[in-house]
């Protein structure tokens, strides 16, 4: 093993791949969600069999599982072009005019966090999906006047990490709805040697394994975590990523056997030391750790929950048994209570 970086070793700009995407481009290369890709190869082959576009899809789930990837596949597949925008992006209704009035017929137009939609823009919305009529306004005052335009057929995609603060209206215009769910270590396992392989770098088995089972179920974290183990093995002069160099990669990174990292970990303590376990409210939590309460709630807490780590309750959130295990902490008793006591 080199102790030292070759600085004569690096690649030049010149010599470096132009395309290192890592992002499946066609459906049968996306790994994972096998029921959702089975589903959805059904609507896009009927929608092609009838010269359609596919129905307005609506894709949620945790951040980093491939919703933006998948928008793109859908558009790869039907041959269609892609319009890639946001809901805080598009700040006025005559922002969204502009870009429905520059879609081609068949194009897709793929809103990521399309929950910050603003009201006033969500209105022009629904008749263009509903019906492929955007209204306009020309002029001011008593000489104003509506102008309802024609729109070529054509299908959102929208992506949200939280589906709940969708309007009802909005939701409802969606045909197609899918849920992405965390993605198992056979999957992940995949993923990582795909990447792998796109990368230029050969990933042993029990290499990929030990990044899969530390990736949160999550195909993001799975690529960040494998280019920063290739960085540690290039500089110790390896040309394989095994389990050693993992471990050693993994634990400079401060990500444990369970994929936690120095922030979740922060969050249990705080819960243990500092509230006994909780209930604690998550502005109180975020208070405390120096974190933003939504970043707390959208990234951290979903694989703290679905690891068995915390457990939320009508006055908050609660460390559980796990946890103190977790931290290699020893729970204390719990006092009985009016209602154990009483019933």
């Amino acid at each position: 093993m080199r102790e030292n970086i070759d600085l004569e070793a690096i690649q030049s700009p010149e010599d470096t791949p132009v395309d290192l995407s890592l992002r499946p481009r066609r459906l049968n290369e996306f790994i994972g969600q096998e029921k959702l890709k089975e589903n959805l190869s059904v609507f896009l082959r009927a929608a092609m069999q009838r010269g359609e576009p596919l129905d307005h899809l609506l894709l949620y789930g945790p951040p980093g599982l491939g919703k933006t990837t998948l928008a793109h596949i859908v558009a790869t597949e039907m041959g269609a072009t892609i319009h890639v925008t946001s809901g805080p992006a598009i700040e006025r209704p005559g922002d969204l005019v502009g870009i429905l009035t520059n879609l081609e017929p068949g194009s897709v137009l793929f809103i990521d966090e399309i929950h910050r939609l603003a009201r006033p823009v969500e209105e022009i919305l629904y008749p263009a999906m509903e019906d492929s009529k955007v209204d306009i306004m020309i002029g001011k005052g008593p000489a104003a006047r509506s102008i309802r335009l024609e729109l070529p057929r054509f299908t959102v995609i929208g992506a949200t990490t939280r589906q709940g603060l969708l309007t009802g209206p909005l939701r409802d215009r969606f045909g197609i709805v899918m849920n992405f769910s965390y993605y198992d270590r056979v999957a992940l396992y995949e993923i990582i040697r795909r990447s792998a392989k796109i990368l230029g770098y050969h990933t042993a088995k029990d290499g990929a394994e030990e990044i899969a089972r530390r990736s949160r179920g999550t195909p993001r974290i799975a690529n960040r975590l494998l280019r920063r183990v290739r960085d540690f093995a290039q500089v110790d002069g390896l040309d394989e990523i095994h389990k050693p160099i993992a471990d050693k990669a993994l634990e400079m990174l401060e990500i444990d056997h369970l994929g936690l990292d120095s922030v979740d970990r922060s969050l249990l303590t705080a819960m243990i030391t500092k509230y006994a376990g909780g209930p604690v409210g998550l502005d109180t939590l975020a208070a405390t750790t120096g974190e933003d309460s939504g970043t707390i709630e959208d990234v951290y807490e979903p694989y703290l929950l679905q690891t068995g780590m915390i457990q939320r309750t009508p006055r908050g959130r609660v460390a559980t048994p796990g946890a103190y295990a977790h931290l290699g902490l020893k729970q204390p008793e719990r006092k009985p209570s009016q209602e154990d006591l009483f019933g």
